[in-house]
C-alpha cells in the first residue's frame, strides 16, 4: 500500500471529527416552548354587541323619507300605467311619429320619478355614511329603508327599460 494513502485516512478522519465539533459557549437549543408555541389558535372571545340606542332625529328623517318613497312609488305606478297604454299604441310606429313622441314623453315622466328616487337613495346613503363616520353601529331601520329604496329603483328601472324596448329606436 502506498504510504501517502495511509496518511490520508487518519487525516480525513480528523477532519470529519473536527466538522462534528461544536463551537464553545453556545450550548444546545432550549427545549422550552417558544413564544409562538404559546399562542392559542382558538377563536377570540368578543364582547357582546350592545343594543343599538334609538336615535329620534334619525327616526324622524327615516319616517319622512319613507313617506317620500311611498309618494314616489305611487306616482311612478300611476304614470307607468299611462306610459304602458301610450307605449302600446306607439308599438310599430316609426321613430318621430306623434304616438312615438307621446310615448317618449311618458317615459320622460317616469325618468323624473326615478330621478327623485335616486335623490332619496343618495340622501339615505349619506345618512348611513355620516353615522359610520362617527363609528356608530349600523342602524337597522336605515338599512331596511335603503333596501326598500334599492328594490323600488330596480323595479322602476326594469319598467322603463321594458317600455323603451317596446318602441322603435330613435
Amino acid at each position: 500500500m502506498n504510504p501517502s494513502r495511509l496518511l490520508f485516512v487518519p487525516l480525513a478522519a480528523m477532519l470529519l471529527l473536527a466538522a462534528c465539533a461544536r463551537p464553545t459557549g453556545r450550548g444546545n437549543p432550549s427545549l422550552a416552548p417558544r413564544p409562538i408555541e404559546k399562542t392559542s389558535f382558538a377563536d377570540p372571545v368578543f364582547a357582546p354587541i350592545p343594543p343599538i340606542e334609538p336615535d329620534p332625529a334619525l327616526d324622524a328623517v327615516i319616517a319622512t323619507t319613507e313617506g317620500q318613497l311611498g309618494t314616489i312609488a305611487k306616482g311612478f305606478a300611476a304614470d307607468a300605467a299611462k306610459a304602458e297604454a301610450v307605449s302600446r299604441s306607439a308599438r310599430g310606429q316609426a321613430a318621430g311619429s306623434d304616438k312615438w313622441l307621446d310615448a317618449q314623453t311618458a317615459l320622460g315622466t317616469l325618468d323624473q320619478w326615478r330621478a327623485q328616487l335616486s335623490a332619496l337613495s343618495t340622501d339615505t346613503e349619506e345618512q348611513a355614511i355620516t353615522r359610520a363616520s362617527t363609528l356608530a353601529p349600523p342602524y337597522p331601520a336605515l338599512g331596511a329603508l335603503q333596501v326598500r329604496i334599492d328594490t323600488e329603483n330596480a323595479a322602476e328601472t326594469a319598467t322603463i327599460a321594458k317600455l323603451q324596448a317596446s318602441l322603435a329606436p330613435a
